[in-house]
């Protein structure tokens, strides 16, 4: 964790069903054999103050990672701003004194080792209320800083509006997005197909294995 940053925890979001891969959990597929989550904690436990997993279903089965695991606190797989939101309920009542926290998904191995030194200072800098990354023309907002203080609002969104998609509810906030290069690759590629498993081993490479 740089000292330049707020106290900051990080949230790893896998809550997703997979679909693509045929079900399952994508971050326990394997790059370069090491699985992808091992490879995203391993890039953010340095910068992140504690990480915690947001995961639906047995919460044994990430046992060997040895992170806290939290659950949806909306039902109904209502995608990652669900999984934002029980991380911020999670920092209200373990981490009162926090008032960040960073989400990055859980089928991202390449993320950044300035995701969260670069996010602060571009909210900083611009007085923005949120932040998220970027890269090659694409905001990736699932990957981003959030306000603890904005949780019952994105409750409220997510309950009462029937809000899913992120870019919905952080059109309403001062939003800084922080763009990444892309090459020699792009830090926020993720694992979606059987295919992009092919993909990632060639860029683990890259990334020195």
């Amino acid at each position: 964790m740089t000292s330049e940053s707020p106290v900051t925890p990080g949230v790893l979001l896998a809550g997703g069903l997979a679909r693509r891969m045929g079900g399952g959990d994508k971050p326990m597929r394997r790059i370069g054999g090491r699985t992808i989550l091992a490879r995203v904690i391993a890039r953010l436990e340095p910068q992140c103050d504690g990480l915690i997993l947001n995961a639906n279903g047995d919460p044994a089965r990430f046992a060997s990672f040895g992170l806290p695991v939290i659950s949806d606190t909306v039902e109904n797989f209502p995608g990652p701003l669900a999984g934002i939101l029980a991380a911020l309920d999670w920092a209200a009542a373990n981490r009162q004194s926090v008032s960040w926290v960073l989400s990055a998904a859980a089928d991202c191995p390449f993320l950044p080792r300035d995701l969260v030194a670069r996010l602060h200072r571009a909210r900083a800098e611009q007085n923005a209320q949120l932040a998220v990354a970027a890269s090659d023309g694409q905001s990736h907002p699932v990957i981003g800083l959030w306000s603890v203080a904005l949780r019952e609002e994105l409750r409220h969104a997510l309950v009462v509006e029937d809000v899913r998609k992120i870019d919905r509810w952080t059109a309403r906030y001062r939003l800084a997005t922080v763009t990444w290069a892309a090459e020699p690759l792009d830090p926020f590629f993720n694992a979606n197909t059987v295919d992009d498993i092919v993909v990632a081993e060639r860029l683990a490479e890259l990334d020195g294995g």
